[in-house]
C-alpha cells in the first residue's frame, strides 16, 4: 500500500476547491489556499527566516513557514501560474464576488486589481486559441472574461448560467486550447475563443473539470457523479452519495497514463462501503460498484479504483508539485482542517497495481459473489429445462416469439393527471410483465425508476408516465421481467429507447388559436422534406408529417409553438418562449449541418421585461455609488472621532471621551445598517446583471456561427456604451444598423 512521503498539519482551515501550488520566485513551489477568514495563506518551507514586507502580505503568528495575504473579503476562487511574458515567477490570482487581484508574491506587490461586476466563481490561467498573451480567465454571473498581465480585457463572452468550473485543453485536436465551461444549468460548453463549438448536457451542476490528456477531460457534478469524456463521448461515470470536492489528473501508478484523482466530502470510512446503484454509461458499459473513500485514483479507461486513502475530514483540494525539490512531482492532497499529504508515483515493482491487501480481499469477495450469481443463474436454466421436459409452464418458460415492444405517446393534462409522455411496454402474446426497471438521466430521482404491477393488475402491458424537465434527448434503458401468470422465474428483456428532444409538445388541434407574438425568421437552402424529417425525429407525433407547417401546444409551460416554411426557404418560428426558440434554431441548424445562420427576431413581452431590467440596473448602480460614498464619509468621520476620544482620554477629560465613544457607537451601528443595505443592493444588482447576460446569450442562440458571435459582441459593446436602443436593434436584426 502506498503511504504519504510527507504529512503537514497547518493551523489554518482551507476553503474547498481553493487550493493551488505556485513557484512565486520561479524556483520554490508554495502550497497556497484560501481560508475562511478572507485571507490566502502561502506555505513556503524553502525560504525560512525571510520576513515579508508589510503590504498585503504578513507573517503568520501560528506558523513561521506561512505568510498571509489579506483580501478583506470572501475569496471565491484562486489559482497560480505564469501570466506575464517577462516575469520569472508565477502570479497569484485571487477572485471574489466583486474583484480580481493579480499579485506578485515574491515582490509583495499588486500587479493589477480589477473590478468584475459579474463576479468570479471559477478561474483558469493559460493560453486560449489564437490570443497571443496568456490570460487569467474568470467565470462569473453567466459571463466569461479574460485579462492579460496588465489587467486589459482581451476576452469576453456570455454563457447559459452561473459558471462553476473552467479548464483549458485542446478539445478539437488542432494544437490550440479551447475553454471548457461547467455551469449551473447542467451544461459543459466548449468555447473556441468566443465561439461555442460543442455542448454536453449532464443532469446536475458541473462543479469541477480537469484536463486528462489529449482531448480527454474529467468532470464532477453536484450530485456526487464523477466521470470522463473524450470530446463529446462519455467513457464512464460513477455516482456516490458524497460530493467530489476536487478532481485532478496525475499518473499515480507510473504506467505513463494519468489517472483521475478524486477527493471526496465524506468523513473517514472505517470499512469499505458500497453503493449498489448501476449506471449505464454513454458507451453502454456499467460501473457496478463504488467504493466510498476519502480520496481515490481511478483508471481513465474504466473508472476502476486503483488507489485510495482516508482523511479525517473533507478533502479541500488535490494539486501537484515538486515540494521536496528532488526533481519528482508529488500528488498533494489537503483537507479543510489543514492536513496536507504528499504521495510519490508508484515504484517500478508496484507499476500499474496500487491496490492493497484489503482491496484485494474485497475483489475476492466480489468475484465470489459473482460466482454465486452465475451458479444461481445456471440452476434456474436447469430448472427451466426440467420444466419443459415435464410440460410444466409455471416454471418460467415463455414462447419463442416473445419480444419486448415499446411505444411513446404524448398525453395532455386531464383532471386526473398532469401532462406527460407515456412509455408503453408490452409483449405480443399471453405473457405478463412482472416488473420494469428504467434508467434515465435527469428524469427520475436517483436516475432509475421501478414499476411493480400489483397481482390484480398483472398484464402484458405496462404504462409509465415520464415528465422530462428539459428539452434534451434522453436514452431510456429498459429492463423488463417477463413470464407466465404463475411463473416463479422470469426472463429479463433489455432494450434502449430514445426520448426525442422536444417530446413535451402536443400537436395543436385548434386551427383558430391565435399565434404567439414572439417570432424568429431565417432562410435556409434546403428542401421542405428535410425540415419534415427533423420534425419527425425531434417531436413525438402520432403519425408522420408531410408538411413543415405545423403547430404544437407546450405541455410543460403552456403556450403555443408554430412553424411554417415558405416556398423561398424562409422559416418562421413563433413562440413566446425565447429559450425554446433558441433551442429549436440550434437543433434545426445542427440537423441540417448549417455552419452560419443569421436571423431576425422579435419577442415583445421579453424585450419589454429586459428594458425594465436595464432601467433597474442603472438605478442599482446609482444607489451603489451613493452608498459607497456615504460609507467612505462615515469611515473618515469615525477615524476623526476615534482620535478625539483618545486625545480626551489622555488629557483626563472623561466626559468628552464618553461622549465621543457614544457617537462612535451610533456611527458604527449606522455603518452596519448601511452595509446591509449595500449588500442587498449588490445582490439585487447581480440578479439583474445575470438577466442581462442571459438575454445576450439568448439573442446569440437565435443565430448560428459567425452571426451568433457578432450579435454577442455587438450586444456587449452596446451595454458598455449604455446604448439601450442599439441593444434592442441588435437583438432584433442581428446588427446595430437600423
Amino acid at each position: 500500500m502506498m503511504v504519504p512521503i510527507f504529512t503537514l498539519k497547518l493551523n489554518h482551515k482551507i476553503n474547498p476547491r481553493m487550493v493551488t501550488v505556485g513557484r512565486f520566485d520561479g524556483v520554490h513551489p508554495c502550497l497556497t489556499a484560501a481560508t475562511q477568514a478572507g485571507k490566502v495563506f502561502i506555505h513556503n518551507p524553502h525560504a525560512r527566516g525571510q520576513r515579508p514586507a508589510a503590504h498585503r502580505l504578513s507573517q503568520s503568528t501560528q506558523d513561521s513557514d506561512i505568510s498571509l495575504l489579506n483580501i478583506n473579503q470572501a475569496v471565491t476562487c484562486l489559482t497560480a501560474g505564469p501570466l506575464g511574458p517577462t516575469s520569472a515567477g508565477d502570479t497569484l490570482l485571487v477572485g471574489s464576488q466583486t474583484n480580481l487581484l493579480a499579485y506578485d508574491v515574491h515582490d509583495n506587490a499588486d500587479i493589477f486589481y480589477r473590478e468584475v461586476t459579474d463576479g468570479a466563481n471559477a478561474i483558469v490561467l493559460g493560453n486560449l486559441g489564437d490570443i497571443p498573451s496568456s490570460l487569467a480567465i474568470i467565470g462569473g454571473n453567466c459571463a466569461l472574461q479574460g485579462f492579460d498581465y496588465e489587467g486589459n480585457d482581451h476576452f469576453w463572452t456570455v454563457t447559459g448560467d452561473n459558471v462553476r468550473s473552467l479548464v483549458l485543453c485542446d478539445f478539437t485536436g488542432d494544437g490550440k486550447n479551447e475553454l471548457l465551461v461547467g455551469s449551473e444549468d447542467f451544461d459543459i460548453r466548449v468555447f473556441k475563443e468566443d465561439a461555442l463549438v460543442s455542448e454536453m448536457t449532464e443532469n446536475e451542476t458541473v462543479t469541477s473539470l480537469c484536463h486528462m490528456h489529449g482531448s480527454r477531460f474529467g468532470y464532477a457534478l453536484a450530485n456526487g457523479t464523477v466521470g470522463l469524456y473524450d470530446r463529446t463521448a462519455r467513457y464512464w461515470r460513477i455516482k456516490s452519495k458524497n460530493h467530489a470536492m476536487s478532481i485532478h489528473a496525475f499518473d499515480l501508478n507510473a504506467d505513463g497514463v494519468v489517472e483521475l484523482i478524486t477527493g471526496w466530502s465524506n468523513g473517514k470510512v472505517g470499512s469499505h462501503r458500497r453503493e449498489t446503484t448501476l449506471i449505464p454509461s454513454g458507451r453502454g458499459s456499467v460501473i457496478p460498484f463504488l467504493f466510498l473513500f476519502q480520496i481515490d485514483a481511478r483508471s481513465d479507461r474504466t473508472g476502476e479504483v486503483i488507489f485510495k486513502d482516508n482523511f479525517s475530514s473533507s478533502v479541500a483540494g488535490v494539486v501537484e508539485g515538486d515540494y521536496r525539490l528532488d526533481g519528482e512531482k508529488q500528488l498533494i492532497c489537503t483537507s479543510i482542517e489543514g492536513e496536507v499529504r504528499g504521495y510519490l508515483p508508484a515504484s517500478k515493482d508496484l507499476k500499474g497495481n496500487l491496490m492493497d491487501s484489503s482491496v484485494e480481499q474485497d475483489l475476492v469477495r466480489e468475484l465470489s459473489q459473482r460466482r454465486q450469481n452465475l451458479l444461481l443463474e445456471l440452476r434456474n436454466y436447469e430448472e427451466n429445462t426440467k420444466g419443459v421436459s415435464e410440460t410444466n409452464s409455471s416454471v418460467g418458460v415463455i414462447p419463442a416469439n416473445t419480444q419486448l415492444q415499446t411505444a411513446l405517446s404524448v398525453k395532455p393534462a386531464t383532471e386526473a393527471q398532469k401532462a406527460h409522455v407515456e412509455l408503453s411496454i408490452s409483449t405480443p402474446n399471453e405473457t405478463i410483465i412482472r416488473a420494469v426497471l428504467i434508467f434515465a438521466e435527469g428524469i427520475f430521482e436517483g436516475e432509475s425508476h421501478v414499476v411493480h404491477p400489483s397481482a390484480q393488475n398483472l398484464a402484458g402491458c405496462v404504462r409509465v408516465p415520464i415528465v422530462p424537465p428539459k428539452d434534451v434527448p434522453v436514452d431510456l434503458h429498459i429492463q423488463a421481467l417477463v413470464g407466465g401468470r404463475s411463473s416463479t422465474q422470469f426472463h429479463v428483456f433489455e432494450i434502449t429507447r430514445q426520448l426525442p428532444r422536444f417530446s413535451m409538445y402536443d400537436l395543436c388541434s385548434d386551427p383558430s388559436a391565435p399565434p404567439p407574438a414572439g417570432r424568429v425568421t431565417f432562410s435556409i437552402n434546403d428542401r421542405p422534406q428535410r425540415v419534415v424529417m427533423w420534425l419527425n425525429q425531434n417531436f413525438l407525433l402520432p403519425e408522420g408529417l408531410n408538411s413543415p407547417d405545423v403547430s404544437f401546444n407546450s405541455l410543460r409551460g403552456g403556450g403555443l409553438l408554430s412553424l411554417s416554411m415558405s416556398s423561398s426557404g424562409q422559416i418562421s418560428l413563433r413562440s413566446d418562449d425565447v429559450d425554446l426558440a433558441g433551442d429549436l434554431v440550434q437543433s434545426l441548424a445542427s440537423f441540417l449541418a448549417i455552419d452560419d445562420l443569421s436571423a431576425e427576431a422579435d419577442f415583445p413581452a421579453y424585450f419589454e421585461e429586459l428594458r425594465t431590467t436595464l432601467t433597474e440596473v442603472d438605478e442599482f448602480h446609482s444607489v451603489h455609488q451613493k452608498l459607497t460614498a456615504a460609507m467612505a464619509d462615515h469611515s473618515n468621520y469615525i477615524r476623526n472621532m476615534l482620535v478625539q476620544a483618545e486625545d480626551a482620554r489622555l488629557m483626563g477629560d472623561m466626559t468628552t471621551m464618553k461622549k465621543r465613544y457614544r457617537e462612535l457607537y451610533d456611527l458604527n451601528r449606522d455603518l452596519i445598517n448601511e452595509y446591509k443595505i449595500r449588500s442587498n443592493n449588490h445582490n439585487a444588482l447581480l440578479a439583474r446583471l445575470k438577466a442581462v447576460n442571459q438575454a445576450i446569450q439568448r439573442a446569440g442562440r437565435l443565430r448560428v456561427g459567425k452571426p451568433k458571435n457578432q450579435v454577442i459582441s455587438a450586444c456587449r459593446d452596446a451595454i458598455k456604451s449604455n446604448n439601450v436602443n442599439a441593444l434592442f436593434r441588435i437583438m432584433r436584426a442581428g446588427t446595430a444598423s437600423s
